[in-house]
Formats: C-alpha cells, sequence, structure tokens
C-alpha cells in the first residue's frame, strides 16, 4: 500500500471523530469581547482556545500556552519544520442563519454548518487529524510539526506577538485559512477613517441618524436611519426605485417627527465584496433619493454617496482603482458609518495590490475626500508576496494534485491571513476552489468530503516535509 493509500485509509477511518470535534470548537462562541485575565481577548476566544487545548491533549500532543491568547501542540519532540497556523475567534454570527450559528449541523447536501467550521476552527481540526495520521501511522520523521491556534486574527491579530516574542517561525509556515491550491500573494491593507463635522440643524426634512456595519472586515448587509420631517409612507414613495436599483429589501415604520428605515442586502467578507449586496451604500442611494433639505448633513450624505457608489467595489468613483498581474485589483468595502447630529464617521477597507502605494492610492483618496468636505486618516500596509519556486511551496502544490487530481497552481488574495508578516508563508486550504463556504456571512459551512481531502493533503505535506 502506497503512502497516500495508508493515509486516505487513515482519514476516512476517522470521518466522525473529525466532525465530532470540529462541532466542540464551534459550539464556543468565540467573539472578541472585553479583555479580563489570562483573557486578552475576551472570554470567548479563551475559552475555545482553552478548548481546542483540551482536544489536543486528549489525542496525546504536548500543549503549551501563552498569555492565553495562542495554544500550541506539537507533533513530536523534534524541532519543527512546519507551523500550521489558525485561529480559534470568529466573527459575529449576523442575521440569516438557518440553523444554530453555535452548533455545528450537518445537512444532507453533505456539508456542516456553523459558525467557524470554515474559519478557522474546522480547518484547526483537519490540521490536528493530519498531524494525528501522521503520528499514528508510524512514519519516520526526521522534523517535528508544531500547530499554532491563535485567538484574535479576525481583529487584527494581536495575539500573535505573545508567540512570536518567545519564538521564532520555523523554516515553513501555512495558514489553511484561504482555500487551496496555494494563496502566495496577500493584498496589503488601506483602511481609512473619513470624518464630517456639522453645527446642529433645524431644517426638515434631514437626516437624524445612520447605523451601519458591525465590524470592519465584513461587508455589512443591513443599515438603518432616521428621517426627520417625512413619513414611512414617503420614504418608501421616494426611495423604493433606489432600494430596487440597488438589489436591497426597504422596510420602514413612523416614529415621532419622521420615519425609521432600514435596508437589507447580503452580507460578505471585506476582501470579496462583490460577493455581498452592502447595506450601507444601498442605504446611502436611499437617503440621496429622498426630498431632503439643502444642509449639512444632507449635503454629507450625497457625496458619500457619490464617491462610494452602490456596486463600485474597485474605487473607481474615488479615484483609487488599480490592479496588477501578481496581486490583482484594488477592493474597497464600506463597512462602518455612523451619523449624529453634528457629524459623521466611515471606515472602509481597502485590500490594495503590490503595485498601490502612497502615491497612487492614499493620496489620491484622500484629495478626493477632501474636496467634497472630508477628513481623511489612516495609513496603508504593504502587500505580502512568498515567490512562487522553492521546495515548500512546489511540496504544497505536489500534495495537493495528488489527492485532487487538479493542477496546483499559486494565487492572490484580498484576505489578510495570520502569514502576512511571516517571510515564506503561504496560505493553503483548507477550502476547495469554487465552494462557496459563506465566510463571515450567514449559513457558514464546510464540504465534508472536501474537508477530508484537506487532511489527506495535510498529511501528506506533514510527510514530505518533515519525513526522513
Amino acid at each position: 500500500m502506497t503512502l497516500q493509500e495508508r493515509i486516505s485509509q487513515w482519514v476516512d477511518a476517522h470521518e466522525a471523530e473529525l466532525i465530532r470535534d470540529i462541532g466542540r470548537l464551534v459550539a464556543v462562541k468565540s467573539v472578541r469581547g472585553e479583555p479580563g485575565p489570562d483573557a486578552p481577548f475576551g472570554p470567548g476566544p479563551r475559552a475555545a482556545l482553552d478548548e481546542a487545548l483540551a482536544l489536543c491533549s486528549e489525542y496525546g500532543f504536548s500543549t503549551a500556552l501563552y498569555g492565553g491568547a495562542v495554544g500550541t501542540a506539537d507533533m513530536n519532540a523534534l524541532p519543527a519544520r512546519v507551523d500550521i497556523l489558525g485561529h480559534l475567534d470568529v466573527v459575529a454570527e449576523g442575521a440569516g442563519w438557518d440553523t444554530p450559528p453555535y452548533e455545528a449541523v450537518l445537512k444532507g447536501d453533505g456539508c456542516l454548518y456553523g459558525r467557524g467550521t470554515d474559519d478557522d476552527k474546522g480547518p484547526i481540526v483537519m490540521a490536528l487529524f493530519a498531524m494525528r495520521c501522521v503520528r499514528e501511522l508510524g512514519l519516520p520523521l526526521r522534523h517535528g510539526c508544531r500547530l499554532i491556534m491563535g485567538t484574535d486574527e479576525e481583529s487584527g491579530s494581536a495575539d500573535l506577538p505573545y508567540y512570536y516574542s518567545e519564538h521564532a517561525p520555523a523554516p515553513n509556515t501555512f495558514t489553511p485559512d484561504t482555500g487551496f491550491p496555494v494563496y502566495n500573494v496577500e493584498k496589503g491593507m488601506y483602511r481609512p477613517v473619513v470624518t464630517r463635522t456639522w453645527a446642529d440643524e433645524e431644517v426638515l426634512p434631514r437626516v437624524a441618524s445612520i447605523d451601519g456595519g458591525f465590524r470592519i472586515n465584513v461587508l455589512p448587509s443591513d443599515a438603518r436611519a432616521s428621517v426627520l420631517g417625512l413619513d414611512a409612507a414617503e420614504v418608501l414613495k421616494y426611495g423604493g426605485a433606489a432600494a430596487s436599483r440597488c438589489g436591497v429589501v426597504l422596510s420602514a415604520c413612523d416614529m415621532k417627527g419622521g420615519a425609521e428605515l432600514s435596508v437589507h442586502g447580503r452580507q460578505a467578507h471585506a476582501a470579496s465584496p462583490w460577493e455581498g449586496v452592502n447595506g450601507i451604500t444601498a442605504l446611502l442611494e436611499v437617503l440621496s433619493s429622498l426630498p431632503l433639505a439643502d444642509c449639512e448633513s444632507t449635503r454629507a450624505v450625497r457625496a458619500l454617496a457619490a464617491a462610494f457608489p452602490h456596486g463600485d467595489w474597485r474605487g473607481e468613483a474615488c479615484g483609487i482603482a488599480q490592479k496588477d498581474g501578481l496581486s490583482g485589483e484594488l477592493t474597497l468595502s464600506f463597512d462602518l458609518l455612523s451619523l449624529g447630529a453634528c457629524g459623521l464617521e466611515a471606515r472602509l477597507d481597502g485590500r490594495v495590490p503590490i503595485c498601490a502605494d502612497e502615491g497612487n492610492c492614499r493620496a489620491p483618496f484622500e484629495a478626493k475626500l477632501g474636496g467634497l468636505g472630508f477628513t481623511v486618516e489612516g495609513g496603508m500596509a504593504p502587500a505580502h508576496h512568498t515567490p512562487a519556486e522553492g521546495e515548500f511551496v512546489s511540496t504544497l502544490l505536489g500534495c495537493y494534485e495528488a489527492y485532487t487530481g487538479r493542477k496546483g497552481e499559486c494565487l492572490a488574495t484580498g484576505g489578510g491571513t495570520y502569514v502576512h508578516d511571516i517571510e515564506g508563508g503561504v496560505a493553503f486550504g483548507a477550502g476547495m476552489p469554487d465552494f462557496a463556504s459563506n465566510l463571515h456571512g450567514a449559513n457558514e459551512r464546510i464540504n465534508i468530503r472536501d474537508s477530508l481531502t484537506a487532511c489527506k493533503i495535510f498529511a501528506l505535506a506533514i510527510a514530505e516535509l518533515c519525513g526522513e
């Protein structure tokens, strides 16, 4: 029996355990919260870390904890040649789920549903099972493999210094947090904060408040506003056409002195804004279509709608659209907006290609928004690129090809992963190309057959990189 066949036989025999153990982690609501003793990112992420370390210990792996923020599990006592870096924190569940978001539910379509199944609890368990497979098959090894589990990837990766202040990365690091084959290019980041203030206003009709989005790296499905001087029927009459054009559901109800309105689109990851229907930009178009008084709040709303028209996720209207052959197009996601009596604050998430810099991205953006009466703050972070040539990447691609029969290749992603600042690091798995995991949205899921294949790919990669 070949090594590939032995790995396949072991993984297939452990399918039920894999599903069960992913469910253990999904059951922990590990959204970032208020810090506490030995829980720098809140009780939820720490509880998930404790559960993951308990799982690793139950399978006989040596574990360690770093500041209540990062945990590790070692395949053996040898120095690690491979680090597998994943995260246990998740984004909030949001609305629109067909199943309980913190319960792993296996459906008849062969998919396991639940928050974290794909991002990134499921892949962590897949990596753990790959390490189990290599060890339990008794494969000869010259090097070690370490699973590193963090708790703050979704909110800026402030957890990583807890570990990397004490340890250097292994010679080879991958994160199973994007997809197959190999993602060796990650776009840089531009997250501008746009503000504008004005004096208290009395004129009617006017926008009194806006509230949209819940975190910076999630394109929001929902946004709400209150308008003084118009009733709900008038809002629906004047705003209905704009809502229809934007592909959102518009609702309105009367309140004292005016109306409350909301729009509902489709949530998506900020790195792939084309997959969603942005509630904030749709709401701005709806509000811009209303017969509002000529005042500062009205001018601000309409200026935002002009600078960030609904569906313009390339940054064309604000003058920063660009692309290159290696990393692809710039994307821009309008993720947070709050407006009150005397001003507004907007936050955008830009994923920028290697060709983007201060001169062709930040400067024109600030000039455009400044000319519209806004103040802009926020800097840029560079892109990450690991050359496709070399033993590490070629080994990973070969293992992917061995179990899928598909051609392995290196790709670029707009998602910022844990390896963004690790030299030579790449994203590798765990989802297969063209599978819709509903990442960061409702009904997040993984395909079980694909997940078993991912376990096999990881195990073969560990065996080849760490073996004799």
